[in-house]
């Protein structure tokens, strides 16, 4: 089965959305995806804030926690810290159990944290609270997987830009705001603030954003988790707290090395194991792998300024650069930088369906590295700062939209969440480097100003310096990833008078009159999502097409994508089944046109039918048969070890090949989207004897197709003459119940093999000397190694 790839975006994003894979029965399909897309933001937002809640406060938090600085710094490490820990996990429990389910408990768990530092002066407690509050940052994967399940098509780039913006347009709005509150009210205050906001996304979760049922196969891997969690930690800690420790300190050093041991067994048991928390073969696939790690220099650079221009921002005018403004006016000049990235989003949505997702996300790294590195010049006034703000936003908003464009066009829907749960993890490894790294560089590049030490100007100008080279390093990385593909057009084959002529004729159907077969039905579908194409709007029971979606039992198929193709075969209207599977579609004019049923589980229909302009609505029902999928494990060798790459073919009944797949580390395979009827299954693999099976689908439910692969036998060994020495030329036979199933003559070695074998019992023979026989009995799967002794014969006998 082909993956696909990140230049086939459009397409799968088209097939995701056209159809939802859980209708609500409550509502239909159009209106049950109004308000997902500002609520999931919203949530990403909220948790977002979490983030930089404490900022305008950090330099006060010794005092209001009575500790010492060096221990008021784990309120802020421990929210990092957890963040990065939750997103993959909370990414793959959402792919199980259901994404809304798990956001509704990373905001629940936020909530709890929330009112548990809003209670407490104590630092132990406060660090506990933070930890739960950072626990929520598993919400952007799954509201970007929520929105990937849910939303059509042409919604699906803007609202992905959206959600994944969201990371900094929280952090820029929270500044201000928090910063108002620190001076007006009790620092405490911010803490109640939050819970309120997550309990109201909780409730606007509850009430807009259904719960869609893509699941991935398998079962939770805690002991992966729990390896994950160790070794995220023992790699971010002494990146957070290396400045303090001193970064040549053996807790530092040793903390490293302990990360890099327990991520390496990490992820040698997370190859070897059938539901890994992370596919780190998914992982490693160039598309994946080259955005994940340009996702680590976006958030290197993302998190530069926003160590930056506060502290430029608020330092006296007496050092002779610092521009001397309040917290709130610091944080109202950074503040343009989370509205621009709320604002660019649409905006990516236009470039990526133009150019791709890759071209946005170069462009936006682009204009990062163009903001920095004007920046370096304008920081002599706030206004300045301001600019900055925005041209950084702007670049930060466009690549941060394309990373989870760039993920979901490379991974399987149900790997949705762990996949973006991983690409957020990079990006919080990236602002962890780029707050070790520049907090390393302004701390050796400071002066003193009184009783305390501040940056430098030239401290301030390095920090640019290394946000621009890092996002350098990110456009060479990108510049690598696939470009898309202009998807040609698909046209419309004309239909024959007389088929036309027939209301209810089906013609889509593969084998029916007309049809074209299955292909034609995708190509259809695919007409059908075309997003350049105009949609016009629902004239239910003022002319058209009305009808019910089913399928071949005859029950309702809600949700369904219905959509109205014209003689030129452009789309002239889309709509999706409601709970009952009933649909209306307005048509422009009197005409012959093709409509076309497609939904998750199910083969695509597509039939004729002629609207006569009457007024009154053509009735037609779609009848859509169920999609047939295979899937298995296969297994091998002595013990029936599952199998690694073994090849899985699948043909139909004239014996053309219609999938293809390889096994996975666990000898898991899948093949799906299979029309109903009768196939041949092919399992083969390397020193294994093949095997086929005939397999019948009925679309009904996935088939389970289990085999075990008999190994192989081997037979080899050397001829041997008098004095144990090699002899060449000896003609040597293998011969199963008389009949020669090997023959070989040997060389100057005296060597000999004969692979391949699937029998149990032998004879072996060799001549060119006295003949030798020897029998051989082969147990499964066995090698066996013999060598044949001849005499050299005498002067007397020859």
């Amino acid at each position: 089965m082909t993956r696909t790839t990140t230049d086939q975006l459009p397409g799968r994003a088209a097939t995701t959305a056209a159809a939802p894979t859980v209708p609500d029965p409550a509502v239909g399909g159009r209106r049950r995806t109004r308000g997902i897309v500002p609520v999931l933001a919203f949530s990403g937002i909220v948790v977002a804030v979490m983030q930089t809640l404490l900022v305008p406060v950090i330099k006060d938090l010794p005092v209001l926690l009575n500790t010492a600085p060096s221990n008021a710094t784990w309120v802020m490490t421990a929210t990092l810290l957890a963040g990065a820990v939750s997103t993959p996990i909370m990414g793959r429990l959402g792919d199980l159990y259901g994404k809304r389910r798990m956001l509704l408990t990373s905001l629940a768990v936020m909530v709890v944290g929330s009112l548990i530092c809003g209670f407490t002066s104590d630092l132990l407690t406060m660090i506990v609270g933070r930890a739960l509050q950072g626990f929520a940052m598993g919400a952007i994967p799954l509201g970007i997987g929520i929105m990937r399940d849910e939303l059509p098509r042409e919604r699906l780039g803007s609202a992905m830009g959206l959600m994944s913006s969201s990371i900094g347009v929280g952090g820029g709005l929270a500044l201000p705001a928090a910063a108002l509150v620190a001076q007006h009210a009790n620092w405490h205050t911010l803490f109640f603030g939050a819970a309120g906001l997550g309990v109201l996304s909780m409730l606007l979760t509850l009430l807009v954003v259904p719960e869609t049922a893509v699941r991935a196969p398998g079962r939770f891997d805690v002991v992966g988790a729990i390896g994950l969690s160790a070794g995220l930690v023992a790699l971010l800690l002494p990146l957070t707290k290396g400045s303090d420790w001193g970064w040549g300190s053996p807790t530092t050093l040793g903390l490293f090395g302990i990360a890099a041991l327990i991520l390496l067994l990490w992820g040698v048991m997370e190859l070897r194991i059938a539901d890994p928390l992370v596919d780190l073969r998914t992982s490693a696939r160039r598309e994946v792998l080259l955005t994940n790690l340009a996702s680590i220099t976006v958030g290197v650079a993302f998190y530069a300024v926003s160590l930056v221009l506060p502290q430029l921002l608020q330092l006296p005018k007496s050092t002779g650069y610092g521009l001397g403004q309040s917290m709130v006016v610091a944080g109202l000049c950074v503040a343009p930088l989370g509205l621009t990235m709320m604002f660019v989003a649409p905006l990516y949505a236009r470039i990526a369906a133009l150019r791709g997702p890759k071209v946005s996300l170069l462009l936006g790294m682009l204009v990062i590295a163009l903001g920095y590195g004007a920046g370096i010049g304008l920081m002599s006034a706030p206004w300045q700062t301001v600019i900055i703000a925005v041209v950084l936003g702007a670049g930060i908003g466009l690549a941060y939209s394309s990373l989870p464009a760039l993920i979901i066009g490379a991974v399987d829907p149900s790997e949705t969440g762990a996949a973006n749960g991983l690409n957020t993890l990079m990006r919080s490894i990236g602002t962890s480097v780029s707050s070790a790294v520049i907090g390393m560089v302004l701390a050796h590049m400071s002066t003193s100003a009184g009783p305390v030490t501040v940056p430098t100007m030239a401290g301030f100008r390095v920090a640019f310096l290394i946000a621009t080279a890092s996002v350098l390093v990110g456009v060479a990385l990108a510049s690598f990833l696939p470009s898309q593909r202009k998807a040609s057009r698909p046209t419309l084959v004309a239909q024959s008078t007389d088929g036309a002529e027939e209301a209810d004729g089906a013609v889509g159907v593969p084998g029916a009159r007309g049809g074209g077969g299955a292909e034609s039905v995708e190509r259809l579908a695919a007409a059908a999502t075309e997003p350049t194409v105009r949609t016009l709007p629902e004239r239910a029971g003022r002319g058209g097409f009305r009808g019910r979606v089913a399928d071949a039992s005859g029950a309702p198929v809600p949700g369904a994508s219905v959509t109205l193709i014209d003689r030129q075969g452009r789309q002239a209207g889309v709509t999706t089944a409601g709970a009952d599977g009933r649909y209306a579609l307005g048509a422009p004019a009197a005409g012959t046109y093709v409509l076309t049923g497609a939904a998750p589980g199910h083969a695509p229909y597509a039939a004729s039918a002629t609207y006569r302009g009457e007024g009154a609505p053509a009735e037609l029902d779609l009848i859509l048969a169920g999609s047939g999928r295979l899937g298995g494990i296969l297994l091998g060798g002595r013990e029936g070890t599952p199998l690694a790459g073994g090849s899985v073919v699948v043909t139909d009944a004239g014996g053309d090949v219609v999938a293809r797949t390889t096994s996975g580390a666990e000898g898991s395979w899948d093949v799906g989207r299979l029309s109903p009827g009768s196939y041949t299954l092919v399992l083969s693999a390397p020193g294994h004897q093949p095997q086929a099976r005939a397999v019948e689908l009925s679309g009904a439910a996935p088939e389970r197709q289990d085999a075990r692969l008999q190994p192989s036998a081997t037979v080899r060994g050397t001829v041997r003459g008098p004095h144990g020495r090699p002899l060449a030329d000896a003609a040597v036979t293998l011969v199963e119940d008389g009949t020669v199933t090997g023959h070989t003559v040997t060389g100057a070695d005296g060597a000999f093999a004969f692979s391949d074998l699937s029998g149990s019992h032998y004879t072996l023979t060799a001549a060119g000397y006295p003949p030798h026989a020897a029998p051989i009995s082969l147990a499964r799967g066995a090698d066996e190694i013999l060598d044949l002794d001849l005499a050299q014969p005498s002067a007397a006998t020859g």
